[in-house]
């Protein structure tokens, strides 16, 4: 059970996974092929399909079946955002793309984003026309066991994504996860993003034999375009995908997180795992013209992202704070429909504590407020016209205590001071770094674009 800003309760609590799905919206072409189906059989509705798309037809949940205009990408990490750009293709929905990139992001990008970790985001979808914000960073502890010498946070990367495909997802569940699975599985190349991260901690993260040969066997770790393959975390991956996320937090899978973990020195247990619960809430909102913003609540930003939106509307200097603490990434999708997601994910530092759940295949998140490790605020944004049912503005940011400024500064520069969207994105101060999608008027290929930041290793794709 959650408690809403604004003081509603909703409950996500249900089922083997943890949380109530809610009605899941059935595509209207779906629903239009079945009725052929039964009308005039299956080899008459493929000559219809094979007619108006030239090709075989293809069913929702199939990459291609959406021709044309899929929506927008940008992305900190290229693979995550190509998994994101497939799952539009397949017909999921802005929140779809964004669970499965965030899922991806466990895989190419776990020094920033892992099942041992979470983060927050900024949904609206189109078909309930509200935004929503869904809170799931890496859990604190109240206290750490005797023995702990490297304090994990609790864990909410997979309940957060299913709360936040519960309420706006279209697909099943299982085919937002099974992206990722097959990345860790079949392995994929080291990004740049990640080789940088491997050089910045090589040492001390090549000092676990653990976490050594997960990512490489050798000292120095893996380089870029170096071939990562991960059988653990797929193995995990797929039991959460077949048992349900309510097995990682309460089940046999969190009896192995408790048990490596304690091998690892983060000492989770199973109550903790079982106590955490991701929050979906009403937004910190004010009236933008005819449209509607939204930024995280204070808990996550700590404010920054609405002030530093203001200062740059109003053309002054927005204050971004420094700070090496945290570590964080971030993803913005855009569907066809006018939905859109904006997420920012966390380890709480780079590569979390450092270790590894034996035989599970993932990084432990460090524990924030222990020692020096302190929770990164997290920046995200989200503009949308309730009227017309579309959005307008999604951004996100990260780099440490600069990621709000990094969400609000593109948003106030080109949305109040019409500067264009790269140029907006750019003028981020170091050592902040955005990710962006805007729609001028309609929701539509020649309207709608999308940014990831140049001084990155990200990228921005979708339209046609």
């Amino acid at each position: 059970m959650t408690i809403t800003a604004a003081g509603r309760s909703r409950d996500h609590m249900a089922g083997k996974s943890g949380f109530a799905r809610g009605a899941t919206a059935r595509h209207p072409a779906a629903a239009a092929l079945l009725a052929l189906v039964a009308l005039a059989g299956c080899s008459t509705v493929d000559r219809v399909s094979n007619a108006l798309t030239g090709g075989p037809s293809l069913q929702p949940g199939q990459q291609g079946y959406v021709r044309g205009f899929l929506g927008n990408v940008a992305a900190e990490d290229p693979r995550a955002a190509l998994v994101a750009r497939d799952i539009l293709s397949a017909g999921g929905s802005a929140a779809d793309a964004a669970v499965a990139a965030g899922f991806a992001l466990s895989v190419t990008l776990p020094s920033r984003a892992g099942l041992g970790g979470g983060g927050a985001c900024l949904g609206y979808d189109a078909r309930r026309n509200e935004i929503e914000a869904f809170l799931f960073q890496p859990g604190a502890r109240i206290g750490v066991p005797r023995g702990a010498d490297r304090p994990a946070a609790v864990p909410m990367m997979a309940r957060g994504l299913f709360a936040l495909h519960a309420r706006e997802g279209r697909l099943p569940f299982e085919a937002t996860i099974a992206p990722a699975e097959r990345l860790a599985r079949l392995g994929t190349p080291v990004s740049r993003a990640l080789a940088a991260d491997f050089a910045a901690v090589s040492a001390p993260l090549m000092a676990d034999p653990v976490t050594r040969a997960a990512f490489g066997g050798t000292s120095g770790g893996l380089g870029e375009g170096d071939q990562l393959t991960q059988s653990d975390l797929a193995t995990t991956l797929g039991q959460i995908r077949t048992a349900g996320v309510g097995d990682f937090h309460q089940g046999g899978l969190a009896r192995r997180v408790e048990e490596g973990s304690a091998a690892a020195g983060g000492s989770l247990t199973v109550p903790e795992m079982r106590a955490a619960v991701p929050q979906a809430v009403t937004p910190v909102q004010e009236r933008l013209g005819d449209d509607t913003l939204a930024v995280l609540p204070a808990s996550v930003d700590g404010g920054a992202t609405l002030a530093a939106f203001r200062a740059a509307a109003a053309g002054q200097a927005a204050p971004v704070a420094g700070g090496s603490f945290g570590a964080s990434t971030s993803l913005v999708v855009q569907d066809r429909e006018g939905g859109a997601v904006a997420c920012a994910f966390t380890m709480n530092n780079l590569f979390g504590t450092g270790r590894m759940v034996p035989g599970m295949g993932f990084l432990l998140a460090a524990a924030p407020n222990m020692g020096s490790v302190q929770a990164p605020p997290l920046g995200a944004i989200l503009v949308a016209n309730l009227s017309v049912k579309a959005m307008r503005y999604a951004g996100a940011g990260s780099g440490q205590g600069a990621a709000p400024a990094a969400a609000g500064i593109p948003a106030g520069l080109h949305l109040r001071r019409r500067a264009p969207l790269a140029q907006a994105v750019a003028a981020v101060p170091e050592p902040g770094r955005a990710v962006a999608i805007t729609c001028q008027g309609t929701v539509t290929a020649d309207r709608c674009s999308a940014v990831a930041d140049p001084r990155g290793f990200g990228l921005a794709t979708g339209s046609e």
